[in-house]
């Protein structure tokens, strides 16, 4: 797996972005059973194709001289309602993400939470369009990209695929200009067979 390149992915997917993250602990944290390392190409085919495993990637460098742990799979689409950020942001100490898109339904999601406190949460479903969760204030970036300062009944809002990929540059890593960028490493697949509910949500 030496000179591989990375592997790009977000469209109908969900991931989690961990500052910082080490493999072992985000792995714990989340009641993952790890499957060792794999190639890019086959860990996100798994996360693509699977319900029950997900990829982790090394660090990567983010925006501001930052680094970032990627939890990728859609696995985190069908848990998200039971995943606490918050919880996981305290329990792991450092800043977590979460991010969502899947076009079938137009479900778009941005979540952050920052010393274990859910500093903003976003959710819009397109095929009813309707805002599903509003929590905390819209920063530059979501304001730029068309979200009122404050969601009321005259609100018009309008988000799509692209606009999650904008979330995650801004806030972490944009995977899909990870794609053909030379590797720090490989994935490493971990198996989700039982999930547990993390408390405080």
């Amino acid at each position: 797996m030496d000179g591989e390149t990375m592997v790009g992915f977000g469209p109908k997917q969900a991931w989690l972005a961990v500052r910082d993250g080490d493999e072992t602990a985000v792995a714990g944290a989340l009641g993952l059973r790890d499957l060792g390392p794999v190639s890019w190409r086959n860990g996100m085919d798994l996360a693509y194709l699977t319900d029950d495993r997900v990829a982790l990637t090394p660090q990567l460098p983010g925006v501001g001289g930052t680094r970032w742990l990627l939890v990728v799979g859609r696995w985190l689409l069908r848990t998200a309602p039971a995943l606490h950020i918050a919880h996981l942001s305290a329990t792991l100490g450092t800043e977590v993400q979460f991010f969502a898109t899947y076009r079938v339904s137009e479900l778009h999601r941005w979540q952050r939470a920052v010393d274990g406190v859910l500093v903003r949460a976003f959710e819009y479903v397109g095929e009813t369009g309707e805002v599903t969760e509003w929590r905390g204030d819209p920063d530059d970036t979501e304001t730029a990209i068309g979200l009122p300062p404050a969601l009321d009944d005259e609100a018009d809002v309008l988000v799509s695929e692209d606009d999650v990929m904008r979330m995650a540059r801004a806030w972490s890593v944009d995977p899909m200009a990870l794609d053909g960028r030379p590797a720090p490493g490989p994935l490493r697949a971990a198996a989700a067979e039982s999930f547990r509910p993390l408390p405080g949500g």
